[in-house]
């Protein structure tokens, strides 16, 4: 049996016992916070448990190294739909001790690419079209970096009103002790 069979075998249990009652709630997050944070599978359940949030509480944005690569990214966008149209009045950025995004080689992982079955053809295309792997694929040194960026760009982005606290965070990801970086109240303006 696959892997895709064995979760829809489940779903349909899962359904059929009507265990999904438990995580009812409406599209709206219920403490008024976006979460950017990284999409490391440590965190899935230790950073709402470590922030004591439950389902329908906050919305919850994840990439690689929680880092903001463009201000008019699909991140970025889901920000601004959290802050306009969902109702958030604060934002967090969590990044985490240990995240894989920390001194990534992206030569490394260009290497990767071709070896699964990427072409130079697509790989030079790419290059010539503007992509610059080493960019593209960049992290950082030390994961407050990562944090530190994506809270500049939140905080600088023009859609973004400046009464809304942007805060910074590292989490442990085997305690889910919380180091605050940035104080976002300090930052924000009144209304």
């Amino acid at each position: 049996m696959s892997f895709v069979s064995d979760i829809l075998e489940f779903n349909d249990q899962f359904v059929d016992q009507r265990q999904y009652e438990q995580y009812l709630t409406d599209k709206f997050p219920e403490k008024k916070v976006a979460i950017l944070t990284c999409m490391d599978t440590r965190l899935v359940e230790l950073l709402p448990k470590a922030l004591n949030l439950r389902n329908g509480d906050a919305k919850f944005i994840k990439n690689a190294g929680a880092v903001l690569t463009q201000p008019f990214g699909s991140a970025m966008r889901s920000i601004l739909i959290a802050i306009h149209e969902m109702g958030a009045k604060e934002v967090l950025v969590i990044g985490h001790h240990g995240c894989g995004m920390t001194q990534l080689d992206s030569g490394a992982l260009v290497k990767k690419f071709k070896e699964n079955g990427i072409s130079d053809v697509v790989l030079d295309t790419l290059e010539n079209s503007g992509i610059r792997m080493e960019k593209f694929l960049k992290g950082f040194d030390k994961p407050e970096d990562g944090v530190r960026h994506s809270v500049g760009m939140i905080r600088r982005h023009p859609l973004v009103p400046s009464f809304v606290p942007v805060h910074g965070f590292l989490i442990h990801p085997e305690t889910g002790k919380l180091e605050w970086l940035i104080n976002g109240y300090e930052q924000a303006q009144e209304k």
